[in-house]
């Protein structure tokens, strides 16, 4: 099978050769693994690592490039970035949130920067899944978001504070957001046709020990837009790649009844996230994506550590088919090259 074979069988449940195996890497990450492969090119490294890769495809905007792990200046919402270098690794991290201040819908009404759906590069988007195709390649794309793209614009105290104390202003920017986004979407997945796979929606909704939000406050605020664009994502013949990290356990059987497909990235050292449970409440809903320990067993683990915990992702969250082997999130800077090859490995067993 091709990878995007592989990939496209796991998600319609039906008999694949092996497990599939994905990689989400940092950019120091991918630069060890271009260095181990002799390969400069992004694609040409996924492909000589025999990785069932689901490439991402994010369209630029206003003529730059959109990477969510790169870039000083400012977001499309017009929230300003900035590098931070922590050991070995460099992230993005965000800057003083535009609308801190607001508390009006006249203030919304006036803010500038608002992102115009003409605007994104849908044509650079199509010519780089072109080329994933050509390896034939799984995509996913783009990045939409709800509460992550309101957090970054409002700030994230403010953010938690709103769902309390302000929840009708949350309300009038969440339209605001979501109604640029579907927009965008619907003309990417027009734009895109057969050379997008996957949707991917990404909603951070807890923390590593609990929710962020009430049950009751993500049912006012959230089911109604995840389930549109997972209606939307449907119309288009795609699938539904939904992210969270943390302790999201108590919200699951909401966000999975908006249609959701694929749930990532199972960050199972959190409560409530262990493996064999979420396959036993959830395996015949959705197909997991992810599992594998970026935090403990990929960067200071051995080589047998990360088989093993490979394996008991593959025999537990995959016990009846329905996974997609990845890493829980980015393997961060430092991780040994050893280990990642380990987890291919046991993957392709």
């Amino acid at each position: 099978m091709t990878p995007r074979e592989r990939i496209l069988s796991t998600l319609d449940r039906q008999p694949t050769d092996r497990t599939p195996v994905d990689l989400w890497v940092t950019p120091e990450v991918l630069q060890s693994l271009r260095k181990h492969v002799g390969h400069s090119d992004e694609l040409a490294v996924y492909h000589a690592l025999g990785l069932d890769k689901i490439v991402w495809v994010f369209p630029g905007y206003g003529g730059g490039r959109f990477d969510p792990n790169e870039g000083n200046g400012r977001t499309m919402w017009g929230v300003p970035t900035r590098m931070i270098q922590a050991g070995p690794a460099t992230y993005q991290e965000f800057g003083d949130p535009p609308l801190a201040s607001f508390e009006t819908e006249a203030q919304l009404d006036a803010y500038p920067l608002w992102p115009d759906p003409a605007n994104f590069d849908y044509a650079g988007a199509k010519a780089w899944a072109r080329q994933a195709r050509a390896l034939q390649f799984a995509t996913i794309g783009p990045w939409v978001s709800h509460f992550e793209i309101y957090c970054q614009m409002r700030g994230l105290e403010n953010a938690l504070m709103d769902i309390v104390a302000e929840p009708d202003f949350l309300e009038a920017t969440l339209e605001r957001i979501d109604a640029i986004q579907t927009v965008m979407l619907d003309r990417f997945l027009v734009e895109m046709g057969e050379h997008i796979d996957l949707v991917f929606i990404s909603d951070d909704m807890g923390t590593q020990e609990s929710l962020l939000l009430a049950p009751a406050a993500w049912d006012r605020h959230f089911r109604i837009r995840l389930k549109n664009w997972c209606d939307l994502i449907h119309s288009h013949g795609k699938k539904v790649l939904y992210h969270s990290d943390g302790a999201v356990r108590p919200l699951l059987p909401q966000i999975l009844s908006c249609g959701v497909d694929v749930l990532n990235p199972i960050q199972h050292i959190c409560p409530g996230m262990e493996r064999a449970a979420l396959q036993q409440d959830f395996g015949s809903q959705v197909i997991f994506h992810g599992g594998i320990d970026n935090q403990h067993v990929l960067p200071f683990g051995s080589t047998e550590d990360v088989r093993r915990e490979t394996r008991t992702c593959i025999d537990t969250l995959g016990r009846d088919g329905g996974y997609i082997c990845c890493s829980c999130h980015n393997v961060q800077a430092g991780t040994p090259v050893a280990n990642i090859l380990a987890m291919i490995a046991e993957a392709k067993c």
